[in-house]
């Protein structure tokens, strides 16, 4: 919904919030739901009817819990039974400076400021372990805003009694426990709280009057920056940039003005502005973002273009370039199909209104955002949070190359008759074993990313995912794909619990970009015989069908399991007698982690 991406306009929001919500609940979308709980150190209520809005147009329907005011300690250390069996997927804690409970004093002494410092950051931490000794889930916690004034002027920042000093330091202490504490986020209403104007945010007026930590007007804003945290969370995530070319990386049309026309480069303001969008988008790609170019153009203008010797971008910085005169919606669906992902993961950046209009209303879900100036790309894409990161591994640093290397085993394909010769072509070997704790981040990011080769869809929090770990419950394997074109890293999880010597499964996953490889068959193949090992008589699997994960429904039929149900939501359950089963894979080398040392 075109009304609740940036730049939004929070009074409209504001005012039309009930029809808002009207039309995200009646347009039939299929949505994850999650319980949300927050404890606020303030009112809260307008928040959570803002933030409801964000998650359910990120594909989220949320129940929430609110602590009563200023209860957000109480709530955390002592639960109520209605907590309790509330069961929240996702606690935010909403703290502001006015939760700050004891500020330095210009008399106190380096020793005492200390003190008060400590003792401040241990209240915090104590609260955060509780909530996850309890809850087990995902924790977002405020940091603190700048104060509205400065006692000592300047000097209030440097000076150890100074209170921006003091907060600058507690934010700080914030910062370091993230950085060490899986599941723990930050919701930076500094840098908010800062770019929105902090004298309008803070207006004393809005705590004195209705106890708001902020003014009316920022709320909607406020409540967009925590919905990309969330959504991130639970793998709502783009994936893929489709970027038009003339007047969007550079200006002027580069088939009318040639190459030497084009505004890209530092001789003028206008072209130092696109060099920086550039440059901007060379580093979402190096954060895993995939880029591709969609534009109307002739291939070999717009590869002449993207030569240009003052650009930060080259062709080898994209997957995928269409150039051509076909209908950009066409091609943005090609593509999607190229890189085995739905199309609705892709943002489409373009400078025309006209081509913006038809894309959105073919492609539901895509996200198209007003590009109205150069000199605004950069934080119309940045401030949408479209790439949230809350997890980042060593495959985010890979992913371009991972697809770049898929499209060089697409041409491949093309050369063989015989898709087996193709597949012993690729010399594949993955290494499919138990989890270890190198790859327990990305076992869980990718457990909450992939969509279409998921039977469940079953999401793990960081935390569940180590209890998982660590359980001698259940069947647990990874696989790791590598063949003579690259490493495609971590792609395939499988979870089963045992019950006597059935094993029920409860996560069967795999990144869509080794689709037709046979990976799901070496998994098959080494799960059987790890049940054998464990006395399994039985593997029953279980299929949840969602808006897109369609492309598996009948797995298990293709692993050659006997559907035994299926419900009329199209639930279906599959058993596997293990004794009877041949293995599958004979294309991919498959090694254990001892390979890894």
């Amino acid at each position: 919904m075109t009304e609740l991406e940036y730049p939004f306009d929070a009074e409209y929001i504001i005012k039309k919030r009930k029809s808002i919500k009207k039309t995200l609940i009646s347009d039939g979308s299929k949505r994850l739901k999650k319980k949300v709980a927050v404890f606020g150190g303030s009112t809260t209520n307008d928040i959570v009817v803002y933030l409801d809005l964000f998650l359910l147009n990120n594909g989220i329907e949320a129940e929430f819990y609110q602590s009563e005011y200023a209860q957000y300690w109480q709530d955390a250390m002592f639960p109520s039974e209605e907590l309790l069996s509330f069961k929240p997927d996702i606690v935010f804690i909403h703290t502001t400076n006015r939760n700050i409970t004891s500020y330095p004093c210009l008399s106190d002494s380096k020793e005492r400021v200390q003190e008060l410092l400590d003792a401040e950051f241990a209240k915090f931490r104590q609260m955060w372990e509780k909530i996850s000794d309890t809850y087990h889930c995902p924790i977002i916690q405020n940091n603190f805003e700048m104060p509205f004034y400065r006692i000592m002027g300047n000097k209030d920042c440097s000076d150890y009694r100074g209170r921006m000093n003091f907060i600058t330091k507690l934010n700080n202490k914030f910062y370091s426990y993230a950085e060490k504490t899986e599941g723990f986020y930050i919701n930076d209403i500094n840098y908010i709280s800062a770019s929105y104007g902090l004298r309008e945010w803070s207006d004393p007026s809005f705590w004195n009057m209705y106890k708001y930590a902020m003014c009316v007007d920022a709320m909607p804003e406020f409540s967009f920056n925590l919905a990309n945290i969330i959504k991130s969370v639970f793998g709502k995530n783009k994936k893929a940039l489709a970027l038009d070319l003339d007047n969007t990386l550079w200006g002027g049309v580069v088939g009318d003005d040639g190459v030497d026309g084009i505004q890209i480069g530092q001789e003028t303001g206008v072209a130092q502005s696109y060099y920086e969008f550039q440059s901007y988008i060379k580093s979402l790609k190096d954060l895993g973002v995939i880029l591709t170019v969609c534009s109307k153009n002739d291939h070999e203008n717009a590869i002449a273009g993207l030569k240009h010797p003052e650009g930060a971008l080259k062709p080898d910085d994209f997957i995928i370039i269409k150039a051509n005169w076909e209908n950009k919606d066409r091609n943005i669906s090609e593509t999607a199909a190229e890189l085995n992902i739905l199309p609705d993961s892709i943002v489409f950046v373009d400078d025309n209104p006209a081509e913006r209009a038809i894309v959105s209303a073919q492609i539901p879900g895509i996200s198209a955002p007003v590009m109205d100036s150069v000199e605004n790309y950069i934080t119309t894409i940045d401030r949408n949070g479209y790439f949230e990161v809350t997890n980042f591994s060593e495959d985010d640093l890979k992913r371009n190359e991972m697809y770049k290397a898929n499209a060089q085993r697409a041409a491949q394909q093309a050369t063989f008759a015989d898709y087996k010769d193709y597949l012993l072509s690729l010399d594949m070997t993955a290494v499919i074993d138990d989890f270890i704790p190198v790859y327990l981040q990305r076992i869980t990011q990718l457990s909450n990313k992939s969509n279409q080769f998921n039977v469940t869809t079953k999401r793990y929090t960081p935390t569940e995912m180590e209890e998982v770990y660590n359980s001698s419950e259940y069947i647990r394997l990874y696989g790791k794909l590598v063949d003579k074109f690259g490493d495609n890293g971590v792609v395939s999880v499988v979870i089963g619990k045992k019950d006597g010597d059935v094993l029920n499964m409860e996560l069967w996953l795999m990144s869509c970009r080794v689709l037709k490889r046979d990976m799901e068959l070496a998994m098959l193949d080494r799960l059987i015989e790890r049940c054998r090992e464990q006395g399994i008589k039985t593997v029953r699997g279980y299929y949840y069908p969602t808006a897109k994960n369609n492309m598996v429904r009948e797995l298990y039929g293709f692993f050659g399991f006997e559907k035994i149900n299926e419900d009329e939501s199209g639930n279906t359950v599959w058993e596997l007698d293990v004794d009877s089963y041949q293995n599958r894979n004979h294309v991919i080398r498959v090694e254990d982690n001892s390979a890894l040392k």
